[in-house]
């Protein structure tokens, strides 16, 4: 009798996991990252290879680092609602331009505009390896010491905005 009860509990053991892991929500996994130091970096500005941005650049105010590129078509999605914030709130707006081409990316921000303040150009994955991007458009908030606060995973709209990215910024700025 309890012979043939196994395959049934196994079956029922498989679909709780199974049906746990499906509550979950991917983008909100915890970054291994969080009050860690930014990484340490020296890449070219996207509009101008002679400039070299660092981690230096990120320091004595707010930065959201948002990965982009102009091959994702989530981006595109999120662009309208970053060109919305970049004058209004009190960021330093980076870019964060990945795996790219370097002409088609400013072709695409001439486009679309360009809401950000410097855009750090990561073609290699340098940058975004140490960071452990998985895809973009992913956004790093940064504190004045250059620590990560927060990472999200996906597109930034008004609601996650409102709800997670902003009460962040604004808790920061209040230190």
């Amino acid at each position: 009798m309890i012979r043939s009860l196994i395959p049934l509990f196994t079956l029922l053991i498989v679909s709780t996991i199974f049906a746990v892991g499906l509550t979950k929500d991917p983008r909100s996994i915890p970054s291994q990252l969080i009050n860690q130091k930014f990484p340490s970096f020296s890449l070219s500005e996207l509009n101008d290879a002679e400039n070299i941005i660092t981690e230096k650049d990120l320091l004595n105010k707010v930065s959201l680092v948002n990965v982009f590129g102009s091959w994702c078509a989530a981006c595109i999605t999120e662009h309208p609602f970053l060109m919305g914030i970049s004058d209004k709130e009190n960021i330093n707006l980076i870019g964060m331009n990945w795996r790219d081409d370097r002409v088609k990316a400013i072709n695409w921000l001439n486009y679309y505009g360009d809401p950000y303040d410097k855009i750090i150009y990561d073609d290699e994955s340098t940058l975004a390896i140490q960071l452990g991007v998985t895809g973009a458009p992913e956004s790093f908030i940064i504190d004045f010491q250059g620590q990560i606060r927060y990472k999200h995973i996906g597109i930034i709209n008004k609601k996650n905005w409102e709800k997670d990215i902003l009460p962040i910024i604004n808790s920061i700025n209040k230190i």
